[in-house]
């Protein structure tokens, strides 16, 4: 029956990869419908003419200019009722694609280097990257071609039965090599089948490429072990006791790191410790510190005012003696008219030869304490030449008194020296002040306190010095 269509669009179902419209025969302003993710192809004489991605078409002689071009050279116009066969293609990517192999793949187990036999299955995504390869190499004039049989009539075979041999020989082929590559334990084949399944898309991708195919993701779902082996068995056996020495290893360690820590721990407790008790140390030698430099800052302090104390008294007698030069006399005129005063007072007051007081023995008192001051004539100075006056005896030595840091003289009944401002100690005639301890000692060579010795010898020559002495009697160098 001749039938000429006026509308074409897709009538299959989404199982199916290519589909054949019936209708052969289409006026010039037929409506053309391809939908989403599809593709329409015409063909005549077995060539592929036009192209129709997804929307709606009026063919026209402007949107079909191929099958124009071959209409005119027939029948001498573009106007006429055309034959041609119109292909549509499915597009959209078809998941869940079941594969597995046919028989068991033989390999030496890497691990343990014995042989074994395994399986392999799972699913696998296909979509059409090339229509035009696809229907010339694969289709033909068929209605079309699905995954599996039996979906459209008229489908002479399925992509899965013509793909079955390409999908077993990679398999069969890459999968105990890509285990070896990778040094799989095949024990723990769960872990590596991501690995496994993107080295066997790779493997065969470029098989389904050749037909216009491409396989967006390809999974390995289950490997097929010989548990009934003896030397698969055996290979469990050996896995386990190596995970058990593992776990015992991995204990071990646990422990060794935890002693570790706790040793790391009680170190640093110890540590902290040592450095408190030595802070605290610190702390205690800071303060003995202060109290001593406390100690020698009084001690200095007072120094400071012996010797100021010293200082004002000194400057004091200097002020004196500087008042007594500038009148013209000195502290010994002072005490030589003091001693005249009081002699010639007493002498006055004596009685001449047992004779009372009356006028001449007033003049004779006078003359006596005028002759006494040096005041009076000679002739008078004779009469009183039978009078003895008491005279300082001049064989007993006078007591002098030194400085035993700066050495200087100090007078009596001192308290400091004049010049350096040492306190001075009462000394009996045979004491000293010993130099290193400050202690009162008896004289002689050595402190009876300390020990030190109290020998003074020359820096230069080592020579005993004669106390007092400012320069050393065997080499002459300054004291």
């Amino acid at each position: 029956m001749f039938r000429v269509a006026e509308s074409i669009q897709y009538e299959g179902d989404n199982k199916t990869f290519i589909w054949k419209h019936p209708c052969e025969n289409f006026n010039n302003l037929t409506q053309l419908t391809v939908h989403e993710s599809q593709e329409a192809i015409f063909f005549m004489n077995g060539q592929a003419l036009d192209t129709f991605g997804p929307g709606r078409y009026t063919l026209e002689t402007q949107n079909i200019p191929k099958l124009s071009d071959y209409l005119k050279r027939l029948v001498g116009k573009a106007e006429s009722v055309f034959h041609c066969e119109v292909y549509f293609i499915n597009k959209t990517v078809q998941m869940s694609l079941r594969w597995g192999t046919d028989t068991k793949v033989r390999f030496l187990e890497p691990t343990y280097g014995v042989p074994l036999e395994i399986g392999a299955s799972g699913e696998m995504n296909l979509m059409v990257s090339d229509s035009r390869k696809l229907l010339v190499k694969l289709v033909g004039t068929t209605k079309g071609i699905a995954w599996d049989e039996g979906v459209g009539e008229g489908f002479t075979k399925s992509l899965s039965a013509s793909f079955r041999p390409l999908i077993s020989n990679s398999v069969k082929s890459n999968l105990a090599s890509s285990i070896k590559a990778r040094n799989i334990n095949i024990l723990e084949i769960d872990e590596n089948l991501g690995i496994l399944s993107e080295s066997l898309r790779e493997s065969m991708l470029p098989g389904f490429e050749e037909y216009g195919l491409t396989i967006p993701e390809f999974y390995v779902n289950t490997v097929v072990l010989p548990e009934e082996d003896r030397n698969f068995q055996r290979i469990r056996e050996l896995h386990t006791v190596s995970l058990q020495k593992k776990m015992i290893e991995a204990e071990t360690d646990v422990k060794v790191t935890r002693a570790e820590s706790e040793a790391t721990v009680t170190a640093a407790e110890r540590q902290a410790v040592l450095e408190r008790q030595t802070t605290e140390t610190e702390v205690a030698r800071r303060a003995a510190e202060r109290e001593l430099i406390g100690a020698q800052a009084e001690a200095e302090a007072a120094k400071l005012k012996g010797i100021a104390a010293a200082e004002i008294a000194r400057a004091q007698g200097f002020a004196e003696a500087e008042v007594m030069h500038a009148k013209g006399y000195t502290q010994k005129d002072v005490l030589q008219a003091d001693v005249q005063k009081a002699y010639a007072e007493g002498i006055g007051n004596m009685t001449i030869n047992g004779s009372g007081g009356g006028v001449a023995g007033d003049m004779l008192g006078l003359g006596i304490g005028m002759a006494a001051a040096g005041a009076v004539s000679g002739q008078v100075g004779d009469m009183f030449k039978g009078f003895t006056i008491p005279q300082a005896d001049a064989s007993k030595p006078s007591t002098k008194i030194v400085c035993p840091n700066c050495n200087s003289e100090v007078p009596e009944n001192s308290k400091f020296c004049l010049e350096c401002g040492t306190k001075i100690e009462l000394l009996a005639e045979n004491e000293i002040i010993c130099p290193s301890c400050g202690q009162k000692t008896n004289k002689g060579k050595f402190c009876m306190e300390c020990g030190a010795t109290l020998v003074k010898k020359c820096a230069k020559c080592g020579s005993e010095l004669v106390p007092g002495a400012k320069f050393c009697l065997e080499c002459g160098e300054k004291i």
